[in-house]
C-alpha cells in the first residue's frame, strides 16, 4: 500500500483546466493512449466526452479514475475483471477513494502555490 502512495506521488500534478486530450491524460497517468482507449471499453466508469471527429476530452474526474484503474492494475495486481468488480463495489459502497485522491492532489497543488508565493 505504501508503494501505491509513492507511485501516485510520482505522477505529475493535474493542471487546473477543464478538459484534457487523450495525449495529455496519457502523460498525466503514465499509460499509452491505446491503453486508455482499451480501458474505456472495459470500464463503464470511464466515459470521456467525445466531440467533433470522435475526439476524446477527459475531465478531472476521468483523469482520477484512470489513475485509480492504473493503481489497481499495475500496483495492486488486479486483473481487468477484478479491477472492474472492485470499482463496481466501490460505487455501491460509495467509498471516498476518488475523494482521497482529489484531496491529495489539491493539497500538493496548494503546497506548490505556497512555495511559489514564498519565493
Amino acid at each position: 500500500m505504501l508503494e501505491a502512495v509513492n507511485n501516485i506521488a510520482e505522477l505529475p500534478l493535474i493542471p487546473g483546466k477543464r478538459y484534457f486530450t487523450i495525449g495529455e491524460v496519457s502523460d498525466l497517468c503514465g499509460v499509452k493512449p491505446h491503453v486508455l482507449r482499451y480501458w474505456e471499453q472495459e470500464f463503464p466508469q470511464l466515459k470521456p466526452t467525445k466531440r467533433r471527429g470522435n475526439r476524446r476530452y477527459y475531465q478531472r474526474q476521468d483523469v482520477l479514475m484512470v489513475r485509480q484503474i492504473r493503481a489497481l492494475l499495475y500496483e495492486q495486481g488486479f486483473t481487468i475483471c477484478g479491477a472492474r468488480q472492485h470499482l463496481s463495489d466501490d460505487e455501491a459502497k460509495e467509498e471516498p477513494t476518488n475523494d482521497v485522491q482529489l484531496i491529495r492532489q489539491l493539497r500538493m497543488e496548494l503546497e506548490e502555490v505556497l512555495y511559489i508565493l514564498n519565493n
